[in-house]
């Protein structure tokens, strides 16, 4: 493909994922999404249990393959170079595993060497996370022991220590208490000052409401809408983003001839 806007981080082409379950036969769990997201922007995925985000967002960190479309991060096919693509990005999933006997601060030195950081350079970094995420009193305590939150703290905290050019995040403040959760929303707000694309799926409104740039709304494996929140709002005619959701799935529904 040559026709490749340089100015954006992540471009998406009808991408369609099917899976062959053995009660249901083919389930199409995303329906020919087309998204972008530029450098520098803060996009919220949008949407409930189910709807096809992190089914999205797999395919884009080449976690899963596509089972038709294109998708392409900073430029590069995820398909056709998806080492290169992992280099460039950060990913976190509400699934990512840590080794439960490696502290935190091994476990970021580990991932380091793992992106070719080495020295003074490295620990320098593994320092800034540890006060970035407020994580010093446990940075030498194994992450066994962790609570759901501290292990949040960590994983996100490995999947930015490269400081890629593009974060995907799925669902990142889950499992996190409040005041975990403000650390991290706080974080992503501070990406966009450092020319960081992120693109995270939420199904919190706050966060897409503080955070985001332009929001998605996806149902059904199908991209409904997306925009800034005004104007999402002034497609649907409602005031508030939680109004333009049900506004957006009882359409849908409508339209599919699904009672709602």
């Amino acid at each position: 493909m040559t026709d490749l806007d340089p100015n954006l981080a992540i471009e998406i082409r009808g991408l369609r994922k099917t899976f062959q379950d053995p009660e249901r036969g083919t389930v199409e769990a995303v329906k020919g999404v087309d998204l972008s997201c530029r450098r520098g922007e803060i996009y919220g995925l949008l949407g409930p249990n189910g709807a096809g985000k992190t089914t999205t967002l797999r395919m884009l960190a080449s976690i899963l393959a596509p089972t038709s479309g294109s998708a392409y991060l900073d430029g590069v096919d995820v398909a056709a170079n998806p080492l290169e693509v992992r280099r460039r990005m950060g990913f976190l999933s509400t699934s990512t595993g840590l080794y439960p006997r490696l502290t935190a601060r091994e476990t970021l030195r580990y991932f380091g060497k793992l992106h070719g950081m080495h020295g003074d350079t490295l620990e320098a970094r593994i320092e800034e996370l540890l006060v970035a995420f407020e994580m010093e009193s446990i940075a030498d305590g194994r992450t066994e022991s962790f609570s759901t939150g501290q292990k949040q703290k960590v994983s996100i905290a490995r999947a930015v220590l490269h400081d890629p050019k593009v974060l995907i995040l799925d669902e990142p403040t889950t499992g996190l208490d409040i005041l975990a959760a403000s650390t991290m929303v706080d974080f992503i707000d501070s990406s966009r000052a450092r020319g960081t694309c992120v693109l995270f799926s939420t199904h919190i409104m706050s966060e897409a409401e503080r955070l985001c740039d332009r929001i998605g709304i996806i149902y059904q494996g199908r991209l409904l809408a997306e925009g800034t929140q005004a104007e999402l709002c002034e497609q649907t005619g409602e005031k508030f983003l939680d109004g333009v959701f049900m506004s957006l799935v009882r359409a849908a529904d409508k339209s599919a001839g699904t009672p709602g």
